[in-house]
């Protein structure tokens, strides 16, 4: 089992930056992947960015050139630095966790509570 939670979310104006924090915990040594998602209105969940164990990372088009995720393997977290926020940025943040389930043989998803940003123009 893996435990998410996220940090960071907040009320700011379009152009400003946000860091978001998402923390997990219990079988942290089992996650192959950690990401940031997003429900935009009227539409499905959509990826923001993503973090493979190897590094190696993929943002949504939208997002590219103005999010960058990180991860401090020290403290089992992952970031989402958020700059130059525009309105359709406001919705709620879910930190996604992949973990190998060993017994299993499968990858198995677990998600954060979520935090709210809100970008005003």
């Amino acid at each position: 089992q893996v435990h998410l939670v996220e940090s960071g979310g907040g009320l700011v104006q379009a152009g400003e930056s946000l860091r978001l924090s998402c923390v997990a915990s219990g079988s942290t040594s089992s996650i192959t992947a950690m990401g940031w998602y997003r429900r935009p209105p009227g539409k499905l969940r959509e990826m923001v960015a993503y973090i493979r164990k190897d590094g190696s990372t993929n943002y949504a088009d939208s997002v590219k050139g103005r999010f960058t995720i990180s991860r401090d393997n020290a403290k089992n977290t992952v970031y989402l630095q958020m700059n130059n926020l525009k309105p359709e940025d406001t919705d709620a943040y879910q930190c996604n966790a992949d973990a190998l389930d060993t017994t299993r043989g499968v990858i198995r998803d677990y998600w954060g509570q979520g935090t709210q940003v809100t970008v005003s123009s």
